[in-house]
Order: C-alpha cells, then sequence, then structure tokens
C-alpha cells in the first residue's frame, strides 16, 4: 500500500474513533417554571372572636375554647387557650361575678390543686391547669395565663361564659 494512502486511512481511523472534541456539550435545560394557576393560595383561619359584652372584665368562649380578659370593653391580654369542663361536668354559660380568689387552694371535693384560683359561680373558677384535659366545671388555664388573670381580676369583676 501507498504510504499516504495508510496515513490517510490512518487519520479517517482516529477520527471516526475519537470523540468531538470542538463541539460543546449543550447544558441541561431547566427545569419548567411552575405556572401561574398552580400557585396553592390558603385562606388562613378566621380570627378568634371576642363574643362578650363591653361590661365584661373576663370572657369566655366554650366552642372556641379561648379567653380574654378586658378593659372598658377592649381587649388588653388574650385569647389565650382554656380548658372548660368535660360532658359529665360542663362549665356554666352566663354572666357572674368574681366572688372570691384564693392563691393556693386545693379543691376538696376532688382532692387537687388548683392555684391562681378566681371563683365566679359556684364551686367554678378560673385556675391553673391542663390544656389537654377536661376539667370539673372550672377553667384551665396555662401557669403563666392563670397568674395573670389572677392578678387582674378583682372580686365583683364580670365574667361572661358563653357557648
Amino acid at each position: 500500500m501507498n504510504r499516504g494512502f495508510c496515513v490517510l486511512l490512518l487519520a479517517l481511523t482516529l477520527t471516526a474513533c475519537s470523540p468531538a472534541v470542538s463541539a460543546p456539550i449543550p447544558a441541561p435545560a431547566p427545569p419548567p417554571a411552575a405556572p401561574q394557576h398552580a400557585v396553592a393560595t390558603s385562606t388562613p383561619p378566621p380570627a378568634p372572636v371576642m363574643p362578650c359584652g363591653a361590661t365584661a372584665r373576663a370572657c369566655v368562649s366554650l366552642s372556641q375554647r379561648l379567653a380574654w380578659l378586658l378593659e372598658g370593653g377592649q381587649v388588653v391580654h388574650g385569647p389565650v387557650p382554656t380548658m372548660p369542663g368535660g360532658p359529665a361536668d360542663p362549665t356554666p354559660v352566663g354572666t357572674w361575678r368574681v366572688d372570691r380568689k384564693n392563691k393556693v387552694y386545693r379543691s376538696r371535693q376532688y382532692n387537687l390543686p388548683m392555684p391562681n384560683s378566681v371563683f365566679f359561680y359556684p364551686g367554678v373558677a378560673f385556675h391553673e391547669g391542663s390544656l389537654t384535659e377536661y376539667s370539673h366545671g372550672c377553667l384551665h388555664l396555662s401557669k403563666e395565663d392563670s397568674e395573670r388573670f389572677f392578678a387582674a381580676l378583682q372580686r365583683g369583676d364580670e365574667v361572661q361564659v358563653v357557648a
């Protein structure tokens, strides 16, 4: 074979078997943009509604399991979570006045501590207690909230409890 022909054949073979070096490798395509109509829009839950009148100093919504402190019809603290009485011992609905307060109280009937008790109905009070277990008719509050209710409420203040 002719030497020139061999060189040409060798060059063609090497070119055909080797990867193309001069051609750029294409970049991967970016992911498609999310369509505008697919943007999730969720409506926030409605804000808690304070259901009591302007004369109340403390307000409780049993259905919302929330309580507020008020001054002159304006909310000054809350809403805060509360746990009312259960089906066997429901918290009474109505309007009452704070009857007495006892910082360190123990229930004689249930032999349970009731710190920061503010009584507004016979045997029923705001006090520190579980926010996951029903009370025996009282309104459980967290430690901090029970302290705040105890400090704010005075004998004769109006308490409204609504369903």
